[in-house]
């Protein structure tokens, strides 16, 4: 039998596929066997500490729940030939889905909408008037799986669609080589870029300056991606109309400043958080350790370490 380390949790269903073959020592919950230590099984939020990766000589796989994964060191894991496993596709759709709802809410006022309701208000006069979320320019940065279906949703609501990528994809929206040029001719401007170094706050002051005091801007990416000073300083100050904001950087803790404002949506990074979809990931993480076992590949491995497979 292998020995598993278990970062986080994990549901009673996962544990039961686990138990089959491995045995499993939870971090936190006494001592472990660490130079028996052969895989691991994480999450996005808390990945692997660098000191545990460390002093497990012989890992092979780290199975991580959930598409993002840049709380692992991804390089130094393939420098020591560790496979890292994440858990894409799978939620993208629900993701998407946040992403539209929060878009929605944003321009259709539906929070206070049901507050005015459900306070009496409204026996005493309407709610505002609220705007349309149609024919809107929506930007997305990083169409990627999830930004595609996001950007397949968006078609419902005929959206002029604009993107910011790298590389220029083979699609029919706007490519726009500056993300800070995307920002000043959209709308509404949509994160869903992997987290990490390369996007440590790419949505900067200059980007939330150009998308103005009408914009919209939506994060169901990473907390780190948007730079969340420069933004509450725009929400306050009137230079940014409206965040709908699933992810933050310090999270769960919130900015104070951003719990009293009426111009932000707040959401716990519940953007995949279905009884449906995180069962599918979950089955996934097992697949990919059990398979790992089995026939010493996997199935849903991170580029940063495809190439061992």
């Amino acid at each position: 039998m292998h020995n598993l380390l278990q970062i986080g949790d994990i549901t009673d269903v996962m544990r039961s596929r686990l138990e089959v073959a491995f045995k499993i020592h939870k971090l936190g919950e006494g001592d472990y066997p660490n130079e028996k230590i052969t895989h691991v099984a994480t999450n996005g939020h808390d990945g692997v500490p660098a000191e545990i990766m460390a002093g497990l000589p012989n890992l092979k796989l780290i199975s991580c729940y959930g598409v993002g994964y840049d709380a692992i060191d991804t390089n130094k894991a393939a420098e020591r030939g560790i496979l890292v496993t994440h858990t894409p596709n799978v939620l993208n759709a629900e993701v998407a889905s946040t992403a539209i709802l929060l878009m929605l809410a944003s321009y259709r006022n539906f929070l206070s909408d049901e507050a005015h309701a459900r306070s009496g208000k409204w026996e005493t006069g309407n709610a505002p008037l609220s705007y349309s979320a149609d024919n809107r320019k929506v930007g997305i940065l990083g169409l990627g799986r999830i930004g595609q279906a996001i950007a397949d949703k968006l078609e419902a609501f005929n959206a002029d669609i604009h993107y910011h990528t790298r590389n220029k994809k083979e699609v029919l929206y706007t490519y726009h080589a500056s993300l800070k040029d995307m920002a000043e001719v959209v709308d509404v401007l949509i994160c869903i870029t992997p987290g990490g170094p390369s996007t440590n706050q790419i949505v900067n002051a200059e980007v939330i300056d150009a998308l103005g005091p009408e914009g919209r801007l939506i994060n169901v990416s990473r907390g780190s991606v948007v730079d969340e000073t420069a933004m509450v300083a725009a929400l306050k100050e009137g230079r940014l109309g409206y965040a709908a904001l699933d992810v933050f950087h310090g999270e769960p803790r919130i900015p104070d400043a951003l719990k009293t404002m009426s111009n932000v949506i707040l959401l716990p990074h519940v953007g995949s958080a279905t009884h449906e979809t995180r069962a599918a990931m979950g089955a996934l993480v097992v697949d990919n350790l059990l398979e790992q076992i089995k026939s010493g590949q996997v199935i849903t491995s991170v580029p940063e370490t495809a190439h061992l497979t």
